[in-house]
């Protein structure tokens, strides 16, 4: 009988060395670790794609407005050509027809071919600006509108000292801060707008003056301001597609001053 269990004891060593001593406690924890490790990556997953969202979103929102930008551009030159077709049928009515306005047609025409230097100035019948001031203008504006944004600051600038009682003053002061604006000479660009609604506050270019100083403002991050200047083209010129853009971008305007 002694010999028979002395016989079991290295078997049942032998069992217990190979079972092995897992604390419970500790296997918990370690499980608790992965599932804290996955939550981790998850959430970590989750704001990368938050934030390529809000980066996706803030592109979108810039490129509307440069779009709407552009089109109010094309919309101001579409009104100027009408104007000046306009004003050329008034004259040839005048001339009663003949040589006399034929003469006409083809001189107003020439100057629609120069991209809109004469097209504002055109309108104000006697006061049309002369040959060499329609043609300084058209230079400066062929400049802005081929990209050229320093030469055609210099230019409107040029215009302005040699010209600053010129019919196309206004619009040449306006071009001069549109081409500030699309330089980011964001400050130079506010100054110029405000110029247009200071000495010409009855000019057709006041509308496009005082939106875009909205815009200048919004670029500035001066919110408030630009919101109280983008309303006031809604009030002022209701109906008109300034103050359609006014309203767009004021939608868009952060609500408080970014920290």
């Amino acid at each position: 009988m002694h010999k028979t269990l002395w016989a079991l004891v290295p078997a049942m060593l032998a069992g217990c060395a190979t079972t092995p001593d897992k604390d419970p406690v500790q296997l918990r924890l370690n499980d608790l670790e992965d599932r804290v490790t996955r939550m981790e990556r998850s959430v970590a997953n989750e704001v990368q794609v938050a934030q390529n969202v809000d980066e996706m979103q803030g592109s979108l929102r810039e490129l509307r407005g440069r779009i709407e930008e552009l089109e109010h551009t094309n919309d101001s030159l579409r009104k100027q050509q009408r104007d000046l077709f306009g004003d050329l049928e008034r004259r040839l009515n005048a001339a009663g027809g003949g040589a006399a306005g034929a003469a006409a047609a083809g001189t107003a025409a020439g100057a629609a071919a120069g991209a809109a230097t004469g097209a504002e100035g055109a309108a104000a019948g006697s006061n049309a600006p002369s040959p060499t001031e329609q043609a300084v203008y058209g230079q400066a504006f062929d400049a802005l509108k081929a990209g050229s944004y320093s030469t055609a600051i210099t230019g409107f600038k040029d215009f302005l000292h040699n010209y600053p009682n010129s019919t196309l003053a206004d619009s040449a002061q306006y071009w001069l801060g549109e081409a500030y604006y699309v330089s980011h000479e964001y400050d130079s660009a506010a100054g110029a707008f405000r110029t247009v609604l200071k000495k010409w506050p009855d000019s057709r270019k006041a509308p496009d003056a005082m939106l875009k100083l909205g815009y200048t403002q919004a670029e500035q991050k001066q919110y408030p301001a630009a919101r109280a200047t983008l309303g006031e083209v809604t009030k002022k010129y209701p109906g008109t597609d300034s103050a359609k853009l006014a309203a767009d971008r004021l939608r868009r305007i952060p609500a408080q001053p970014a920290q």
